[in-house]
């Protein structure tokens, strides 16, 4: 009898620490997108996953990001490859791609169509989504550009997503009025950026990242209503 009641009370002081080691758990971001997440061209610890982890870690987030960047993937790549990228079951995902459509000219409506199932797929996993928009070129024309740019702003509307309008908008913050000065954060290839348009672009996109971490903290219950 005595042996019984002390595993009870082993038990009982067993549960609150289980408990706690199950709240301590880190939320699961996967970043899902092109070169520009898996961070081409750049040393270990400076593409945008490594920033993002360092920005995470100096706000206080207990965070696991994992990199799902493939350098040249389109969002038909993308798409093809969601389903198997969920097994990991993220809370959250940052969706991060049309840059490589944008530079085949691909038409925006099929751009769509590949956004819509990524977004469908991961919050049919229950992942919460940050949307980082593209915005294409004018050299495509007016009616392109359109079509293109108001793939991202339409799809958050859709599916109640956080959006961040545009990847490269710290860097276009810093250039301002004149593009050339865009060329002071670029790597050689004028397509991606280096450390420092990283870094820019990561401050820029601070206000949907806490915005994406205030969905994340909710309360299950309150989240569904």
């Amino acid at each position: 009898m005595r042996k019984f009641l002390k595993q009870i009370v082993v038990s009982l002081v067993s549960i609150p620490l289980l408990l706690g080691a199950a709240q301590a758990e880190p939320v699961r971001i996967t970043a899902f997108g092109d070169s520009l997440v898996q961070g081409y061209g750049l040393p270990q610890g400076e593409g945008l996953v490594a920033q993002l982890r360092n920005w995470f870690a100096v706000q206080g987030f207990d965070v696991a990001l994992t990199n799902a960047g493939v350098s040249g993937d389109t969002t038909a790549g993308g798409a093809a490859r969601i389903d198997w990228t969920l097994a990991e079951t993220p809370d959250a995902m940052i969706v991060l791609l049309g840059g490589n459509d944008l530079l085949r000219g691909l038409p925006p409506e099929d751009t769509r169509a590949n956004l819509s199932r990524i977004i469908e797929a991961a919050r049919g996993a229950g992942a919460e989504v940050l949307l980082i928009g593209m915005q294409a070129p004018g050299n495509y024309g007016a009616d392109y550009k359109a079509a293109f740019d108001s793939i991202y702003p339409d799809l958050t509307a859709t599916h109640d997503l956080v959006l961040h309008p545009f990847a490269f908008a710290g860097m276009a913050a810093e250039a301002g009025e004149d593009p050339a000065q865009m060329g002071a954060f670029m790597q050689a290839d004028g397509i991606h950026p280096n450390a420092r348009g990283v870094a820019l672009n990561i401050k820029a996109m601070e206000p949907a990242l806490h915005a994406l971490m205030a969905r994340l903290s909710q309360p299950e219950d309150s989240a569904n209503n």
